[in-house]
């Protein structure tokens, strides 16, 4: 299996990391244009596209990643594939993945962020036929009781820190 990052930062190498410990293969684009990271294998956003079969967002949004995953960039996609936007809602044309979704392009999707938040009443992905097909959670996926706990220790330590000095 073949996993896609756009957005290799913090969040991108450690999803990159994990995917790896699992046995997949793991590319990565960067809509910057920024140099290759040693360790990571950077591809071109095609390859990034035709390649993936779980491809995952993980970057800002600006200038070089507003509306990137467009009804191209989903037409390249496998049809198996599985796309999760974990980064910020409008680097997604939400119309264009209700469409590829519909016309079986992709597979499923998976969003943490969207456009708009909270949905909005007239919103596209209320017309995904399959809805078994997309899954969305309310922008807070990372917050499971474990990574709340450890960022309260994160922050406890960083305070006795500040009151060392």
């Amino acid at each position: 299996m073949t996993w896609g990052i756009l957005g290799l930062g913090a969040i991108g190498r450690r999803v990159a990391d994990i995917a790896g410990m699992f046995g997949a293969k793991v590319i990565y684009y960067s809509a910057s244009g920024a140099s290759a990271q040693e360790g990571y294998c950077q591809v071109d956003f095609d390859t990034l596209l035709k390649e993936s079969d779980i491809l995952s967002v993980h970057a800002p949004l600006n200038q070089y990643t507003e509306g990137l995953m467009d009804q191209k960039a989903f037409h390249k996609m496998k049809s198996s594939a599985i796309f999760l936007n974990l980064g910020r809602g409008p680097i997604v044309r939400e119309a264009d993945l209700v469409k590829a979704l519909n016309e079986g392009e992709i597979q499923a999707a998976g969003l943490d962020v969207l456009s708009g938040e909270p949905m909005a009443a007239d919103s596209p992905f209320l017309s995904v036929k399959d809805k078994s097909r997309l899954l969305i959670t309310p922008h807070v996926a990372w917050a499971a009781v474990e990574a709340r706990q450890r960022l309260m220790k994160i922050i406890a330590g960083q305070i006795k820190d500040f009151f060392k000095l």
